[in-house]
């Protein structure tokens, strides 16, 4: 009977391979030619206000999915930014870096911001095209940092990193944003946390957020805390949803969820509480 059974056995392995024998003979490699659509170009601005800052924009172009990813600039772009007031400024062109934040800009204003919470803004951008971008931006009333907090774990001496607590009361009223950043030294494009959160399931409490075990002692941090409008929000989430899915095959493909109309970007008004924490 055992015989009977490893000669069964036998049989349907060969027969098992047999199968797969026409399919390993087979190219299932097949080219597929996809026509991808060339969108005319769109105006890409990302402009962050500031209370007593200098208001800057950056204006660029889009350019097709597989193009060299240099960005593309127009020269003949006019910006004009409507106060609260009602009073217009018009944004000269001049490109440079901001050299707290290491980022580019193209356009920037001749006279400081004056913005407080409930403030709005509005923003139109034209070209010679025709093209014509538009935005509006009410400044997020400001959370304050209750305290900072920071602990080191159980290690030697020499091997000792802390983590760090922002505390903060959310008001009432479901809606509200918030993006904690944490610098080393000063502010510069490379802070060491950065994520946001929501208050959909804290509302009106006492919270905390916090890091991992990864600050030395000496280090000097900047705790930097924004209160988010929904749009600006939305739009962080959406930028990080396609960077993780760029080049992911398991990653649903996602938009840019734009606060402006008639072009891509975004415009808001920065509201922050920023304290200082060094680690003793």
């Amino acid at each position: 009977m055992l015989d009977s059974l490893k000669n069964r056995l036998l049989s349907l392995r060969c027969a098992w391979l047999l199968a797969l024998a026409p399919l390993a003979g087979c190219d299932l490699q097949k080219d597929i030619d996809v026509d991808i659509p060339v969108l005319p170009a769109q105006l890409v601005v990302e402009c962050y206000l500031e209370n007593g800052q200098l208001p800057r924009l950056t204006v660029t172009e889009t350019v097709p999915y597989l193009a060299t990813p240099e960005p593309v600039v127009p020269t003949d772009v006019t910006v004009r930014l409507t106060l609260p007031d009602g009073r217009v400024q018009t944004l000269t062109y001049f490109p440079a870096i901001d050299p707290t934040t290491g980022k580019g800009f193209t356009h920037i204003g001749l006279r400081t911001l004056v913005a407080r919470p409930g403030d709005t803004f509005k923003l139109e951008v034209t070209d010679t095209k025709g093209r014509r971008v538009t935005g509006t931006a009410t400044m997020p009333s400001r959370v304050p940092i209750d305290s900072l907090e920071y602990e080191f774990n159980n290690l030697p001496v020499g091997q000792r990193e802390a983590y760090v607590l922002t505390n903060y009361k959310d008001p009432v009223g479901l809606g509200d944003y918030y993006r904690l950043q944490i610098h080393r030294d000063s502010i510069g494009p490379d802070p060491e946390i950065d994520y946001d959160v929501d208050d959909r399931l804290t509302d009106g409490q006492r919270l905390s957020l916090g890091t991992s075990y990864q600050f030395d002692p000496g280090d000097t941090l900047l705790v930097s805390f924004y209160h988010l409008d929904r749009p600006y929000y939305l739009f962080r989430q959406s930028v990080n949803d396609a960077r993780n899915a760029n080049g992911n095959p398991f990653s649903q493909p996602s938009a840019i969820k734009s606060t402006v109309e008639g072009g891509i970007g975004v415009f808001t008004v920065l509201s922050y509480d920023r304290k200082r924490l060094i680690i003793k």
